[in-house]
C-alpha cells in the first residue's frame, strides 16, 4: 500500500512536469512579440554584465556633433561643405567613406539654385549639388539611402541600381522571410549616379524598441540590395558577388569572399555589440573640414559619416546604451564582420531549447517533490542561476543565442506547481484542522484570522488612488415631499442599487454612503490598472443610466408625491453632481480598538469632496481634477472650468468638466445638440479662455458674451461666471494675475 502510494505520486508529478514542458514548448515554438522581447532584454542584461569589448580599431565614425552643427550651422549643410569633407578625408588615404546621411533634396543654398528660383541666369554659376557630386565619383564612397516598409501617400517607389550581383543559393519558393520594402528613400540622381554604390542605412528595432539585430539584405521589387555595412566591406574587398545560403527554415548565412556571415532566417545579423556610445573612436566633422586631425588616425580605415547630435534624431536604443547613434550600429556590424565575431541562432537550436525545457522542467518537478518545502525556493533559484550562467556562457563563449526567458519560466511554472502538488497532497490533515478548529468559533472568524495571521492585511499604507463623489441635487425637496421616512428610504435605494452596482462592475470599492451621496475610490485595497479611466467611465455611465432610472421612477407609484413635486418645479426625479480626484492617499483600517474600518484618507479625498461640491456652482454634471485628466487615455469631451485654489489646499488645481465620450451616440443622449456643435462651441470657449488667461479680459469677454446669446449652450452658468469676472477686472484691472481664483467655501 506504501509502495503504490509512492508510485501514484511519482506518476502524478511526471504527468505534471510533461503537461508543463509540452506548454512551455508550445510557447517557445509559438512565441509572439513579448517572449521575445523578454528574452532581449535578459539578453541585454547579459551584454551589460560582461562590459566592453576591445574593438580592432578600422573603423572610424566621422561626427556631425553639436561642435561642428554651432560652427557650419544646423543641418543640412551646404553640398560644398559636406563636398570639402569627403575631399580632406580621400586626401588623408581613407580607405572607404560610409554615409549614413541621404542627400534627399537639393541644395537650397546653392547659387545655381537660388539664382534659378528667381529666373535669372545661371550659367557659369556654382551648383553645390555637382561639386558634391564630382567630389563622391572621385572619392571612395559609399551612398546609403533608405527602404519605406509601410504604406503612405508621401512614399516613393524610384528604382535603384546598386553594382552588385547577388546569388541565392538552396532557395525553395516557399520561403520569403527576407524583409520586403514598398518604397524608397534615395539621393537626388546628380549625386546617386555619380556614386560607385550605396547601401540602406534602416536600422531596424524590435518590438521593444531596441536595436539588436541588422538586416543584412532587403528585397525591393524583386531584387536583392545590401545594407551600407555590407557595401562597405564588399567593395573594401574587391568582390562583385553576395551569396544567400538558404536552408530549411529560411537564411541560414550570407557569403562575401571567404566571410560567411550567419544570420537569422530573416538575413538579420544578431549584433555582438562592443560596448556603449562611443565605444569606436569619434572624430568631429568640423576637425575634418578644417583639415585638423591627425591622418593616420583614418589612413587606411574605413569611415562613417553620421551624427550623434540629438535635434538630428538618429538616436537608438541598444544593449549597453539607450541613447546611442545609429551610425555606431553600422560601426559594430563592420566590426564584427571584419573580426568574423558573430553572434548567432543555428536552426539546430530549436531542438536544443527543446532538449533544455524538458530537461529542466523534469529535473526541477522532482527536486522539490521529493525535498524539504522549505528548499523549494533555493531549488528554484539555484536552478535559475545555472542556467542563465550556461546561457550566458554559451553566448560569450560559443557565440551562440540560446533561449532564457522560456527555460527560466519553465523552473518557476515547475517549482510553484510541484509545491501546489504538495500542498494538494497535504490539504487533507488541513482540512481536518480547519473542521477541529470550525468547533471552536464561527467560520467567517476562523477564515479571517486564517487569512490575516499577521494583520498585514490591514496595515495602513500610502497609495496613489483615484477617489469619487457623487451626490443627488434638491435631496431636501425630495425628502420633504416623501409621504414618510420608509417612502424615502426605498426611493433612495431605487437609485443607490444600479449606481453601486456601476461602480463595482467598474472595479470601484464603495467607502460609504454618507445619506444622498456616495463615496468610492479605485485601487484599493486591491490594485486597478487605469484606475482614473475606470472611475470616470464608471461615472459617465451613472449619468447616462438616470435616464432609465427617472423613467421608471416617474412610473411608479410608491413615489406618486415626489414626481408630482419634480413635476411642479420642472425637475428630474434623481439629477446628481459627480467629482473625482486622483492622487496619493492613506488607505488601511483605521478607527478604535473595539471598532475599525478600511477606509482612505488624505488631502486627494478632500479635493475630491470639493470638486463634487462645485458641480452647482460650475453647472456641471461630472468635474474631475486635472491630476485625473492627466492619467486618462480615452476620448472624451473636455471643458476646461477653472483654475482654483480651493478651500485647505494652498497649491492650484484645475477643474474640467467631462461632457460625455467623444461620439454622436452618446452627447445626443444628454444634450440636444451633436458632438460636432459641442466641439465648436468648445473651441470658441477655450479660445477665450486662453485670452482670459493672458489678462485680454475685453477680448474674451467678446467671445463668451457670443457664446452666451446663443440658443444652443451647454453651460451658460459657466459664460455668465466668466463674463461677470472680465466685466470686474475691465474695470479694476488685477495686478500679478495668474488665472488663479479663490474659493473660500466649501461649495
Amino acid at each position: 500500500m506504501k509502495l503504490n502510494k509512492h508510485l501514484k505520486k511519482f506518476l502524478i508529478y511526471t504527468l505534471f512536469a510533461f503537461v508543463i514542458s509540452v506548454s512551455m514548448s508550445s510557447m517557445y515554438i509559438f512565441s509572439g512579440d513579448f517572449v521575445k522581447s523578454m528574452d532581449g532584454t535578459l539578453r541585454d542584461y547579459m551584454f551589460k554584465f560582461r562590459g566592453e569589448e576591445k574593438q580592432n580599431n578600422n573603423v572610424v565614425v566621422i561626427d556631425i556633433d553639436e561642435k561642428s552643427l554651432a560652427t557650419l550651422g544646423q543641418w543640412p549643410w551646404s553640398r560644398d561643405d559636406v563636398a570639402q569633407v569627403l575631399i580632406n578625408l580621400t586626401n588623408a588615404n581613407v580607405a572607404s567613406i560610409g554615409m549614413d546621411i541621404i542627400f534627399a533634396e537639393h541644395d537650397r543654398s546653392s547659387p545655381h539654385k537660388v539664382l534659378g528660383d528667381y529666373n535669372m541666369s545661371i550659367e557659369g554659376v556654382e551648383n553645390y549639388d555637382e561639386t558634391l557630386a564630382i567630389v563622391i565619383a572621385n572619392s571612395p564612397t559609399i551612398l546609403g539611402h533608405q527602404f519605406e516598409f509601410e504604406e503612405n501617400k508621401h512614399m516613393k517607389k524610384e528604382p535603384l541600381n546598386v553594382s552588385v550581383i547577388v546569388v541565392e543559393k538552396n532557395k525553395s519558393f516557399e520561403q520569403e522571410h527576407i524583409l520586403r520594402a514598398k518604397g524608397t528613400t534615395l539621393n537626388i540622381p546628380i549625386i546617386q549616379d555619380n556614386s560607385y554604390s550605396s547601401g540602406f542605412i534602416n536600422n531596424i528595432p524590435d518590438t521593444s524598441g531596441m536595436v539588436r539585430s541588422v538586416p543584412l539584405i532587403i528585397q525591393f521589387e524583386e531584387q536583392m540590395f545590401p545594407s551600407l555595412a555590407m557595401e562597405l566591406i564588399r567593395v573594401a574587398l574587391g568582390v562583385e558577388k553576395i551569396v544567400i545560403n538558404y536552408d530549411e527554415y529560411g537564411v541560414e548565412s550570407i557569403q562575401l569572399a571567404d566571410f560567411v556571415i550567419p544570420t537569422d532566417k530573416h538575413g538579420r545579423l544578431m549584433i555582438n555589440y562592443r560596448g556603449p556610445s562611443k565605444t569606436f573612436k569619434y572624430i568631429s566633422a568640423l576637425d575634418i573640414y578644417n583639415n585638423d586631425f591627425d591622418p593616420k588616425d583614418i589612413d587606411g580605415k574605413i569611415t562613417l559619416i553620421g551624427t550623434s547630435a540629438t535635434g538630428l534624431l538618429d538616436l537608438r536604443a541598444i544593449p549597453f546604451d539607450q541613447v546611442f547613434p545609429g551610425v555606431e550600429v553600422h560601426a559594430n556590424a563592420i566590426d564584427n564582420i571584419i573580426e568574423e565575431d558573430f553572434l548567432s541562432a543555428p536552426s539546430y537550436m530549436d531542438s536544443i531549447n527543446l532538449m533544455v525545457i524538458f530537461m529542466l522542467t523534469f529535473i526541477t518537478v522532482y527536486a522539490v517533490t521529493y525535498s524539504p518545502l522549505w528548499i523549494n525556493p533555493f531549488i528554484m533559484v539555484t536552478m535559475g542561476l545555472g542556467t542563465t550562467y550556461g546561457v550566458f556562457y554559451t553566448l560569450f563563449e560559443y557565440k551562440i543565442i540560446a533561449e532564457l526567458f522560456i527555460p527560466l519560466l519553465s523552473i518557476f511554472s515547475a517549482t510553484i506547481g510541484a509545491t501546489f502538488f504538495d500542498y494538494i497532497f497535504e490539504i487533507r490533515n488541513e482540512q481536518l484542522i480547519k473542521k477541529k478548529f470550525a468547533t471552536k468559533v464561527s467560520e467567517d472568524v476562523m477564515k479571517n484570522l486564517l487569512e490575516n495571521m499577521d494583520d498585514d492585511g490591514f496595515k495602513a499604507l500610502d497609495r496613489e488612488v483615484t477617489i469619487f463623489f457623487s451626490d443627488v441635487r434638491n435631496f431636501t425637496n425630495i425628502s420633504e415631499a416623501s409621504p414618510n421616512a420608509q417612502n424615502l428610504i426605498e426611493f433612495m435605494n431605487t437609485y443607490m442599487d444600479p449606481m453601486s452596482d456601476i461602480i463595482i462592475e467598474h472595479k470601484g470599492t464603495i467607502d460609504k454612503y454618507i445619506g444622498d451621496a456616495i463615496m468610492a475610490y479605485w485601487n484599493a485595497p486591491s490594485k486597478v490598472e487605469n484606475h482614473a479611466e475606470h472611475a470616470v467611465l464608471a461615472a459617465l455611465e451613472q449619468i447616462h443610466e438616470l435616464k432609465n432610472l427617472n423613467l421608471s421612477i416617474r412610473k411608479n407609484p410608491n413615489f406618486k408625491e415626489i414626481v408630482e413635486m419634480v413635476n411642479k418645479n420642472n425637475m428630474e426625479p434623481i439629477d446628481i453632481g459627480i467629482g473625482i480626484n486622483t492622487g496619493m492617499a492613506t488607505v488601511g483600517e483605521m478607527g478604535s480598538s473595539a471598532r475599525s474600518d478600511y477606509t482612505v484618507i488624505g488631502d486627494a479625498i478632500n479635493v475630491g469632496a470639493r470638486l463634487e461640491s462645485l458641480c452647482k456652482y460650475y453647472n456641471s454634471k461630472l468635474n474631475i481634477s486635472n491630476y485625473t485628466k492627466d492619467q486618462l487615455e480615452g476620448e472624451y469631451i473636455y471643458r476646461f472650468l477653472d483654475l482654483v485654489r480651493v478651500k485647505g489646499k494652498k497649491e492650484p488645481i484645475e477643474i474640467w468638466q467631462i461632457h460625455d465620450l467623444d461620439t454622436d451616440e452618446h452627447s445626443e443622449k444628454l444634450y440636444s445638440v451633436t458632438t460636432e456643435q459641442i466641439k465648436k462651441e468648445l473651441a470658441s470657449y477655450h479660445n477665450a479662455i486662453d485670452l482670459y488667461k493672458q489678462s485680454k479680459f475685453k477680448e474674451a469677454n467678446e467671445i463668451f458674451t457670443q457664446l452666451n446669446n446663443c440658443e444652443e449652450k451647454t453651460n451658460n452658468a459657466v459664460y455668465e461666471m466668466y463674463i461677470e469676472r472680465c466685466v470686474h477686472y475691465i474695470f479694476e484691472p488685477p495686478k500679478d494675475f495668474d488665472g488663479v481664483f479663490e474659493h473660500t467655501t466649501k461649495g
